[in-house]
């Protein structure tokens, strides 16, 4: 009997965030024994990012678990199906949208998210799209409440900008999270995206299982790695015995 092959774990960062989000769950995956792939989102919109994403699980040798941050949760869901052995989607604090939804408009189904006009600085760019970030002295509070104040500042520092385009850009017409098994990890003190938002995208999506983390903020994935990485864990171990 041949063993089923360990899958790669592809890791999507968000909007207003970069590889490096991931560097402590990455360290626990590694020391399991896992390939792992920190892929650059490229952050432009959701179709292009999803063709981005798809293009790095293609040359994937063996079945993927795809996990994401955020916007990345919209840009996994636009993955199509053929991309590659796709047995796991993996959402931190990420959307998980329907087709003709936008993170902007899904940010507002819910309250409590603190993400609008006064905490975004558009920065214009010369092919006439615009780039957001948050404003530096307001992304401690909003994005990671619960990282101690240095790596904050250094996280709003090297934060990277999703355009407004693909914030507003409608998902696609097939979800991948309709195909594909998936798993939602949900801070309690999100103030991105609202934990009742994440919990009905995960009801949706009829999710195998949403965990909880009290008290953490959007940026789960660094403030409680180890929870993160295990979820991941646990869905490689399912995908194995599958």
């Amino acid at each position: 009997m041949q063993n089923t092959p360990s899958p790669t774990i592809v890791l999507v960062h968000g909007a207003f965030a970069e590889s490096s989000s991931w560097d402590s769950v990455i360290d626990v995956l590694l020391d399991a024994g896992h390939p792992v792939i920190a892929a650059a989102n490229p952050l432009r919109g959701i179709a292009t990012d999803a063709a981005a994403i798809a293009d790095v699980v293609r040359a994937v040798d063996g079945p993927v678990v795809l996990a994401a941050h955020s916007y990345g949760g919209a840009v996994i869901s636009n993955v199509p199906t053929d991309a590659g052995e796709i047995v796991g989607l993996v959402y931190v604090d990420a959307f998980a949208p329907e087709q003709g939804e936008s993170c902007f408009a899904l940010s507002g189904k819910f309250p409590g998210s603190m993400l609008g006009e006064a905490t975004l600085r558009p920065v214009p760019r010369g092919d006439g799209t615009t780039d957001l970030y948050i404003v530096e002295d307001r992304f401690h509070d909003l994005f990671c409440a619960d990282v101690p104040a240095q790596q904050a500042a250094r996280m709003a520092v090297t934060q990277r900008p999703a355009t407004q385009e693909g914030l507003l850009e409608p998902s696609g017409e097939r979800s991948l999270w309709k195909e594909a098994p998936s798993w939602f990890l949900v801070g309690t003190d999100d103030r991105i995206i609202p934990p009742a938002l994440q919990h009905y995208m995960a009801q949706r999506a009829e999710a195998h299982q949403t965990i909880e983390i009290p008290g953490a903020s959007h940026a789960a994935a660094v403030s409680h790695p180890n929870e993160t990485a295990q979820l991941i864990l646990e869905v490689v171990a399912s995908r194995v015995a599958a």
